[in-house]
């Protein structure tokens, strides 16, 4: 007895794996809720803030000092929060004594909070920043997320994190370079200050 083998189309087929593509981008590009927010606190309270150094995970090697001074202008931008300036964070750095302002711990944040009289402090890690690939794709992405530590007791009241930017779905069927990083940076520190104010 002779199998016969069913005819598929190269139309069925085509719409078989764009359907694939298409399903396979989407669960790529599938955000997550990653804001954690202390209920207890009163972020009214919060009306000047240390934002330190960023700990930098990426190749970039200027990547923390770039990310950190975008978040800096478009925190000020906001009107929400005075953000000291970069060189008296930097001197109450100092005055704490901090090792590695990259990760204070709870006491070094209530040090340099007195020191330079602020409400908060703000640090963040990029875990990715610059040019990603995928086949014959590139792209530019930007991943960080960041942490607010209140200053009387250095708890952390706020933590969220973001990635923007990556190679889309357009990116890989017909190549492409994706957007320019700048335009990626504040777009990412813009979705962490809405994710800050909400």
């Amino acid at each position: 007895m002779a199998m016969t083998v069913p005819h598929v189309s190269f139309r069925h087929l085509f719409v078989v794996i764009f359907i694939t593509t298409c399903l396979g981008s989407l669960v790529g590009c599938a955000g997550t809720g990653d804001v954690f927010r202390d209920t207890t606190m009163d972020f009214g309270s919060i009306k000047t803030v240390a934002v330190l150094p960023f700990a930098n995970l990426s190749r970039d090697q200027l990547a923390g000092e770039r990310v950190r001074d975008s978040f800096n202008t478009m925190l000020m931008a906001s009107g929400a929060v005075y953000a000291v300036p970069v060189g008296e964070a930097a001197r109450g750095i100092v005055a704490a004594g901090m090792a590695n302002p990259t990760t204070p711990s709870a006491d070094e944040v209530t040090k340099i909070s007195k020191s330079i009289k602020v409400d908060a402090v703000i640090s963040g890690v990029i875990r990715e920043y610059g040019d990603v690939r995928s086949g014959t794709s590139s792209a530019d992405v930007i991943s960080l997320s960041l942490q607010m530590m209140e200053g009387q007791t250095g708890r952390i009241v706020w933590s969220a994190g973001t990635t923007q930017g990556g190679i889309g779905l357009m990116d890989r069927l017909f190549g492409g370079g994706g957007k320019p990083l700048n335009d990626i940076t504040e777009k990412a520190v813009n979705d962490l200050i809405n994710k800050l104010f909400e």
